[in-house]
């Protein structure tokens, strides 16, 4: 019989102890993210079904909010791991450690071996293994004071990355997906800083009844709220109150070895100020340090409070649509929450099938049609696994691997008698 138990469920530390069910409009939002993954990996040119315009959109909406989706899921199933609404204590809760921080160790390993590879995708798991070790030591907060955390990182992290990187000076070329401690924390394609944000409001989510109805109706409103302040404060700041125009004349790329008196002319004005906003879409990981209205910005991978408002907010607003729509329509949903059962699995392919679809084309790579196969591909590969086996093969090495180092660690420390 395929095993059903959740991966985002603590394993049974005693006899008496049964793993919580799935929910499957969480496993949904999963399939999202990684979906949202797949576009801006393969790219623009990939997209068949979509016009030019609305390929470029759907780039442009799921850059940025599908890694920080993934990112708040990944606090999210933090918390389920360790005791859902009530955190964990004693017993389990060592055990669950053990089983995140094996879980950790695996998926930051597996990252490194996907990094060498040279597929030109800024890989997340390595990351994503660091964030689950910082997670940690706040396993015990119940979701008031999670959130709390959350929003006092979104409001102070970008000021304190802002100032920390413009005392480093220029950052070293980036020559991988992570390469150094440094860029974990401030300078790299998804910086802890930023991210950490996204998975300690996962973790309050996890620690919320999302099965009440009341709570849904808060969460949606939050989520709302978070993105009317994101666009609307960023929007404020930019245009009425002049920032994308000091911007344009401070440190706008076409401002180079030219007086800054020639920025009063209205037509190099506005080129200044094309050339600002395509830099803001083009940042990745942090905004540069040449001055502080930067910060003001709210456009995908800036790390800005704004940012990070807006993608929270999205993604509340996504999860709890797809939790609705699992428990109303739940075939329809089968195949979403079929691959967000096996999130690692389908990652770590559609890495590969890039590679395969690199080294057997001679030219340019990204076809129109490619990110439908891709998407259709995982989809059924997910469904078929499921209905014949359960979990996904990684996911099951992964439970595998932290259930055994768990077990050895309980043994050892019986001998010990501790």
């Amino acid at each position: 019989m395929a095993q059903n138990r959740s991966d985002d469920s603590p394993r049974a530390a005693t006899d008496s102890t049964v793993p919580s069910p799935r929910i499957d409009g969480i496993d949904a939002a999963r399939a999202l993210a990684v979906f949202g993954m797949f576009t801006v990996h393969l790219g623009v040119a990939s997209v068949g079904l979509l016009p030019e315009d609305g390929a470029t959109a759907l780039y442009t909406f799921v850059r940025g909010n599908s890694s920080a989706l993934f990112a708040l899921l990944a606090g999210l199933s933090l918390a389920f791991m360790t005791g859902r609404t009530t955190p964990s204590d004693g017993e389990a809760l060592r055990g669950a450690t053990v089983r995140v921080v094996t879980r950790a160790a695996v998926i930051g390993l597996l990252g490194v071996l996907l990094d060498l590879m040279g597929v030109p995708v800024a890989i997340i798991l390595t990351y994503y293994a660091g964030y689950f070790l910082l997670a940690l030591p706040l396993v015990r907060l119940r979701a008031g004071a999670l959130w709390a955390v959350a929003g006092v990182l979104a409001v102070v992290g970008p000021a304190v990355s802002f100032a920390l990187r413009s005392a480093m000076g220029a950052p070293e070329p980036r020559l991988s997906s992570l390469g150094s401690v440094t860029e974990f924390l401030l300078t790299g394609y998804y910086p802890a800083i930023t991210f950490m944000a996204f998975v300690y409001a996962g973790m309050a989510l996890g620690r919320t009844d999302l099965s009440a109805t009341a709570v849904r109706w808060r969460l949606l409103a939050v989520g709302a709220g978070l993105s009317v302040f994101a666009y609307g404060g960023s929007w404020l700041l930019l245009h009425p109150l002049g920032g994308l125009d000091r911007l344009a004349v401070a440190g706008g790329p076409m401002t180079v070895g030219r007086p800054s008196t020639v920025a009063t002319d209205p037509v190099l004005l506005e080129s200044l100020r094309a050339g600002v906003e395509d830099e803001m879409y083009s940042i990745s990981g942090q905004v540069p340090t040449d001055s502080w209205w930067w910060l003001a910005v709210g456009t995908p991978h800036t790390g800005t409070t704004f940012e990070i408002a807006q993608a929270v907010g999205q993604a509340l607003i996504v999860i709890v649509a797809c939790v609705w729509l699992a428990e109303r329509a739940r075939r329809l949903m089968y195949p979403l929450s079929s691959v967000g059962r096996m999130p690692l699995t389908v990652y770590t392919g559609h890495l590969f099938a890039i590679a395969v679809v690199i080294g057997l084309s001679s030219g340019e790579w990204r076809s129109p049609w490619l990110l439908e196969w891709f998407v259709l591909g995982a989809a059924v590969f997910a469904v078929l696994w499921r209905i014949a086996v359960g979990r996904g093969p990684l996911e099951s090495l992964l439970g595998v691997i932290a259930d055994g180092v768990d077990v050895s660690v309980a043994e050892a420390r019986q001998a010990r008698g501790g």
